[in-house]
């Protein structure tokens, strides 16, 4: 055998190869950027892997690795990532902010952003956050301190928290002050729209949304300023590192708000909350639409030769926009067509469609109330653990509180209309757990009560939700007033008008209490509430709205009803003197004649004279029963003599003579007829059934053996027919006899 070769030493380590690992992460972090650029998100966090293996502290890999998860929508992994780097001094709070809030724990995203500098980025996500929590206010607040920061497309959202502030009459003026147009994009024309169907200008939002249909909008840029740029529920994160710089954009959806609350008269026609009508159903506006990087408008969406399919998704929501807007200028027939449209053809993003489909149940109302419900169970299902509830498809995420509400609300009265108590008790058990700073829950847990004849309970339940929230208690207290005056108890109803200060002194409610305390038998709480608003509006500084003179006039009327002439006298004569009105001059003659003659006559002299009612007999009136007012004016006074004379009597009937038939001679009318020729010929005296014939019968058995039993049963038979034919003929021969008399008798 050949002797092995002896092993070569190997190279001591050159300073060039020993730099080796240092080239190898800048080629990592050149590929980490140009599959950043690219979009491609998963092959970024394997890069960003490769990275972290070689440099597990690099500060830079770690926040590529969790902005790429979040734009890859793993949020979880994103987290993941974030604990498992607590090792390291580094603050990734702003980031775990974001994860939050995009699993709507909102609270904790709250608390993740307490202690972080006030910049732009932490300013926007946190207006985010309290716009996804109902705090519209506090949002806001925020976007106007943020009006000074250069962010691109800032006055969508201030138009959208102005909207959903309730500060709609706003919009035009910071658009002016802000010097933008509302069709410079897609989402401000949207949002402008909105606003202005919560001013009332329907018309107008149409054409705009109509417009906005058209509009081509430019993709939206990221600023090199700004580490984050955030709209309503969107995020766009830009991160840049030392060297080499990756930017991660994660746009979401913006919203464009106008989840109003709206009346459907029809929807509640046998409920007897009348109140709810007015309050709880729902109608509600578009949901979010998403704001895409790529032009939105139909036109630039044809330009990039998508579908028809796709251009209709893309454009869904302005749809069901505009078919909520000819549902509020009074298209019916219209909107109900367009909402069936969208929601058969299916074309449209889970939120637009869940829209869409409460407010096609809302205009149904109580008609086909099983189909509602159907379209509605497809969004409510039942969740696990804690959450008993939850809309399907992810639409908790997507659609506002107010949304939601408004589709279990929905959900709810279509139950009670249908009957299915048990499961409208479970359902409204859960509300106030899903919407605790709402009072619709309380309303429709009442309305379950009433429904189930429970009134006591459902007052019950609202005097203690009204005790324990006073600063929500004006609707609750409304809707035990309306419950207990329903059921038959008014003393409960006056007691909870009472308790509202704002609405005690107004004509409405006057007139109800008055009405309610009488229907109680308490007339003197009547009289008193009469003079405490007769006081209020005394001391009233508006002078032009001023209702005192119509109390005073009511509290008069009551007040001689009830036998309080006095006090009606004197309410009359200031009415007299401060108004000089008729009807209050004829009030207080006749209140005046019961006690002071003198007075009444003297008041008697100011009513103008009726025109042509001169030289009247008083004698020859009080005999007649009224004199008729004629045109003209001379014959005004005059009495007609028909009516001074007696009544003729009433003519009496012509007698006809009777008709007989031909031939009848009514001197000899001969024989009386058969009563019996009325009857039905079976029901007659005379009548005979005829014989059946049983010889007929069913063979069975050896053929010999049938014969002879058929025979013995046809001899029996016979005897017993025999037997009874003479019995019947026994009764039946006395009037057979005398109706055959009778007939020769009238031949004769």
């Amino acid at each position: 055998m050949a002797p092995k070769a002896k092993e070569k030493p190997k190279p001591s380590p050159s300073p060039a190869t020993a730099s080796q690992p240092a080239i190898a992460v800048e080629d990592l972090f050149t590929a980490l950027n140009r599959h950043i650029q690219r979009s491609e998100h998963e092959q970024a966090v394997k890069v960003a892997d490769q990275v972290l293996s070689i440099a597990p502290n690099d500060e830079d890999a770690i926040r590529c690795k969790i902005v790429a998860l979040i734009k890859n929508d793993s949020i979880d992994e994103a987290l993941a990532t974030m604990e498992a780097s607590r090792r390291i001094q580094i603050d990734l709070s702003f980031f775990k902010a974001y994860c939050l809030y995009r699993q709507n724990k909102l609270n904790e995203a709250l608390e993740a952003l307490k202690g972080q500098e006030g910049n732009s980025a932490i300013m926007l996500l946190q207006s985010q956050i309290l716009f996804r929590m109902g705090k519209m206010d506090a949002s806001l607040d925020i976007y106007q301190k943020l009006q000074k920061s250069k962010i691109e497309s800032l006055e969508i959202n201030l138009v959208a928290g102005l909207v959903s502030a309730g500060r709609a009459s706003e919009v035009q003026g910071v658009m002016e002050a802000l010097r933008v147009k509302a069709t410079s994009s897609f989402e401000l024309a949207y949002n402008t729209a909105c606003s202005l169907i919560e001013r009332n200008k329907h018309s107008d939002a149409e054409q705009l949304l109509l417009s906005a249909r058209r509009i081509h909008v430019e993709p939206i840029k990221c600023s090199d300023s700004a580490e984050l740029v955030c709209h309503p529920n969107v995020v766009e994160a830009c991160v840049f590192l030392e060297g080499e710089s990756a930017s991660l954009m994660d746009l979401g959806n913006t919203v464009q708000l106008n989840s109003e609350i709206l009346p459907c008269p029809s929807c509640l026609g046998g409920f007897p909350f009348t109140w709810l009508e007015r309050t709880l159903v729902a109608q509600l506006a578009c949901p979010d639409l998403i704001m895409l990087l790529q032009p939105i408008g139909q036109e630039a969406l044809m330009e990039e030769n998508l579908a028809d399919d796709d251009i209709e998704t893309e454009l869904a929501p302005i749809t069901v926009q505009l078919a909520h807007i000819q549902q509020l200028l009074g298209h019916t027939q219209e909107a109900i067509e367009a909402f069936t449209d969208i929601i058969k053809r299916n074309l449209a993003d889970e939120s637009s469609l869940a829209v869409a489909t409460n407010n096609l149940v809302s205009l149904k109302g109580p008609k086909d109330v099983s189909d509602s419900l159907r379209k509605l169970d497809r969004l409510i299902e039942k969740g696990s653990g804690t959450q008993s509830f939850q809309l399907a498809r992810g639409l908790d995420l997507k659609l506002s509180s107010k949304q939601r509400e408004a589709i279990y609300t929905n959900r709810v009265l279509l139950l009670l209309h249908s009957n299915k108590m048990d499961q409208a008790r479970e359902l409204v058990a859960v509300l106030p757990d899903l919407f605790p700073d709402s009072v619709i829950p309380i309303l429709l847990q009442a309305a379950v009560f009433v429904r189930e004849n429970k009134a006591g309970r459902a007052e019950e339940l609202l005097g203690q939700y009204s005790e324990k929230f006073p600063d929500k208690s004006k609707v609750v207290l409304l809707a035990r007033a309306q419950v207990a005056a329903s059921a038959g108890h008014p003393q409960v109803a006056a007691e909870s008008l009472s308790k509202i200060p704002e609405i005690q002194h107004m004509p409405a409610t006057v007139a109800t209490l008055v009405s309610l305390k009488e229907r109680a038998g308490d007339i003197d709480g009547a009289v008193s509430i009469f003079n405490s608003a007769i006081k209020w509006w005394a001391n009233a500084m508006s002078s032009e709205d001023n209702k005192r003179h119509v109390i005073v006039q009511e509290a008069a009327a009551f007040k001689l009803k009830h036998g309080r002439k006095e006090e009606a006298a004197k309410l009359y004569e200031e009415l007299v003197k401060s108004h000089g009105s008729v009807e209050a001059l004829v009030g207080l003659i006749k209140t005046a004649a019961h006690s002071d003659i003198d007075k009444a006559e003297a008041y008697e002299k100011k009513l103008k004279p009726l025109p042509g009612l001169k030289s009247v007999d008083v004698d020859g009136l009080e005999k007649t029963s009224g004199a008729k007012h004629m045109e003209n004016g001379p014959h005004v006074g005059t009495v007609e003599p028909s009516e001074s004379k007696s009544k003729e009597k009433a003519k009496k009937k012509r007698k006809r003579k009777p008709k007989y038939p031909k031939g009848f001679d009514p001197a000899n009318p001969g024989p009386p007829p058969d009563p019996e020729r009325w009857l039905p010929k079976r029901e007659r005296s005379t009548f005979r059934p005829k014989r059946k014939d049983k010889r007929a019968a069913q063979v069975r058995g050896s053929q010999g053996a049938v014969a002879k039993e058929a025979t013995n049963a046809n001899a029996k038979s016979n005897q017993a027919t025999t037997a009874k034919a003479a019995s019947q003929n026994a009764v039946a021969e006395q009037p057979k006899a005398s109706s055959k008399s009778s007939r020769k008798k009238s031949r004769n």
